[in-house]
Parts: C-alpha cells; sequence; structure tokens
C-alpha cells in the first residue's frame, strides 16, 4: 500500500490529480494504463455479452443477505424465472459495470492501492465477490442516481438502506478481517464522487445475521413484513411504505390486505398507488392487480 496516501482523502486526491483538465493542461500517466483500461473494457462487453447461465433456483449471497427476510422468503418459494430481467436491466449492468471500471481506473491514477477486484469470500457458507480493496480496505463501489447518491454523500445510508449494502459491506470485511472499508459512490447524472464509511454502531454481526436468514427462509409462513404501511392522505387510506413500491412479492406478500381481497391500485396522475387498507374509495381509476 502507498503508505503516503489515505483512504479518507480519495476523493480529493482523485478531484487533483484530474485538475489539470480544468486549466486545458494534460495530465502525465503512462500509456500502458489506457491501454489496461482498453482491455479491461473489453472485456466487460465479452462477459456482458455472453452471461454466465443462471438457473430458476433461489440462492443465499453475499449481495441479498442484507434484504429483509420476509422479501428473501418470497424469492425462496417464488423461484423467480430469467425472464425477470428486462433487456433494459442489461443496458443498465453495462454501464454500471463500465462507470465502475473508470473508476477504478481514477483511482489508481490517483495514487492509491487497488487490488483484490472481484475476490471470492466466503461467510458462514455463504458466497460472494467483492469489488475491490482500496489501500487494504474493502470498497464497494456503487453508480448511483442523484438522489440515492445523497445517501453517500451525505452518509444516511444506514437510515434507508433497503438494498442491505451495508451487510454485504460486512460480509466481506468479515472474510478479510478488516473493519475499515465502505462505498466509493459516483453520481452518474453529474460525475460527483463521494467516499462513505460506515461507523461502526451502523453495522452489523453478519454471521448472526446470516444464520437468523438461513432459519427465516425455511420457515413455513413467512417472516414479519419488512416494512409498515404509510397513510395515504388524511382520508384514513393506507399504502404500501415506499420500499414496498418495486418489490415483485408485494402482491404475494399483502394477499390479506383489505380483509382479504389483496392490494387495491388505484391510477393517480403522479402514477399507481397501492393501497392495503381503503376507508374511502378514490375518485380515480382502479386497475385490476396482476399477481
Amino acid at each position: 500500500m502507498n503508505s503516503s496516501k489515505n483512504l479518507n482523502t480519495l476523493v480529493q486526491d482523485i478531484y487533483k490529480t484530474l485538475e489539470p483538465l480544468c486549466n486545458n493542461e494534460g495530465i502525465d500517466f503512462p500509456d500502458e494504463a489506457i491501454e489496461e483500461l482498453g482491455d479491461n473494457i473489453k472485456n466487460i462487453f465479452y462477459e456482458w455479452k455472453n452471461p454466465k447461465q443462471r438457473n430458476n433456483g433461489f440462492t443465499l449471497r453475499m449481495s441479498n443477505v442484507g434484504k429483509p427476510a420476509r422479501q428473501l422468503w418470497f424469492e425462496n418459494k417464488s423461484q423467480g424465472s430469467v425472464s425477470d430481467i428486462t433487456p433494459s436491466t442489461f443496458i443498465k449492468f453495462m454501464y454500471g459495470h463500465l462507470l465502475e471500471e473508470i473508476l477504478l481506473f481514477l483511482v489508481t491514477l490517483s495514487g492509491h492501492e487497488v487490488n483484490s477486484a472481484q475476490k471470492e469470500v466466503t461467510v458462514e457458507g455463504i458466497t460472494g465477490h467483492m469489488d475491490c480493496k482500496i489501500d487494504g480496505e474493502v470498497i464497494d463501489i456503487k453508480t448511483a442516481s442523484g438522489r440515492a447518491f445523497q445517501k453517500f454523500s451525505n452518509g444516511t445510508l444506514a437510515e434507508d438502506d433497503p438494498f442491505g449494502y451495508i451487510a454485504q459491506l460486512c460480509g466481506y470485511e468479515a472474510a478479510e478481517g478488516t473493519d475499515g472499508g465502505g462505498f466509493l459512490a459516483i453520481n452518474k447524472e453529474t460525475g460527483e464522487l463521494a467516499l462513505y464509511i460506515p461507523e461502526e454502531l451502523d453495522k452489523v454481526n453478519i454471521k448472526s445475521k446470516i444464520n437468523n436468514l438461513k432459519e427465516s427462509i425455511a420457515l413455513d409462513t413467512p417472516p414479519e413484513r419488512c416494512y409498515d404501511p404509510v397513510p395515504e392522505g388524511k382520508s384514513g387510506n393506507m399504502k404500501l411504505n415506499k420500499n414496498c413500491f418495486y418489490c415483485k412479492h408485494k402482491f404475494s406478500c399483502y394477499a390479506d390486505a383489505n380483509d382479504g381481497e389483496g392490494l387495491r391500485t388505484f391510477m393517480y396522475s403522479k402514477g399507481p398507488v397501492y393501497l392495503t387498507e381503503v376507508k374511502s374509495t378514490p375518485r380515480v381509476t382502479e386497475i385490476v392487480n396482476e399477481l
């Protein structure tokens, strides 16, 4: 590791490295670095156009151990198919991988050490591939929209982490025996960067969490709901929590809502609203839910 570099100054070091470009000046670095970047990008496209074979079975992985137990229970029971992935999702995968590679290139360019890229690790029988280690610490690379980026730039991810990113990081750190890692995020709308190192109190005992998840997933009935419904206006109606909105299991999860009728969907000008309890029928079109 380059002892003259500190992980906490990573973003500033990257920006400083790029400052000459702002003054119409060039950046001095070996041509081999660009050639290596080009090779890595080429490999991304080769792997992207020939995706690894996916099966229809559910697997507990390091990338999903941070998700709520109930969501994983339904994932296990539904045994979702590969058709759940749309062409637009593959485009998102592609540019996400490209941005990650470019970001790691900039990290190296700024003088920080990058290693252990895509290293396979195992904790309590659960396997995952971490993005990399920077200056000896586990770092997860995140490409984010403007709103999601704020969780990293403001350090508020622990308050709203529906995808379980922090638990995933804890898994990689447990395997590596480190505890000072975090997230290097890039705002894909503006190019801004942010380094977020979670506080120790925000982390989880990943080994206990994994073992608890294994027990929950094996249950005959689903665990408690991930998030409580929230009020929809002042009518007394209740709707799905925002973190449930895009969940593909929401209709199955709330099959007992509305006295057993299930979720009721009303199309407002702002988009669909999924009501778990209807006290006052909205004066907008109700659409038939597809299970």
